[in-house]
């Protein structure tokens, strides 16, 4: 409860506030994003931590890896055969 408090700049303090002018949503937008930014962080670290280095070097070239060319034609053999030639 008190993670969703301080995500929504809740708490005794806010509290205390919420009688004076609410926040702008320009100012909540901004406590947003730099909330969802450090979430981020946190995720990627996590996956660090988890992964050995060689995962990591897998995941990072993943991009580059060669791929064989794909074999025969387009049309496969449970395709319809569109004309009979003969």
């Amino acid at each position: 409860m008190a993670f969703l408090r301080r995500w929504f700049g809740g708490g005794v303090e806010a509290e205390s506030a919420a009688d004076s002018d609410p926040p702008t949503t320009e100012s909540a937008s901004v406590d947003l994003e730099a909330a969802e930014r450090e979430h981020e962080l946190d995720v990627m670290r996590g996956e660090q931590q988890r992964l050995d280095e060689l995962q990591q070097r897998q995941l990072r070239y993943a991009e580059y890896a060669w791929q064989p060319p794909a074999q025969g034609g387009e049309r496969r053999a449970d395709d319809e055969v569109e004309s009979q030639s003969g």
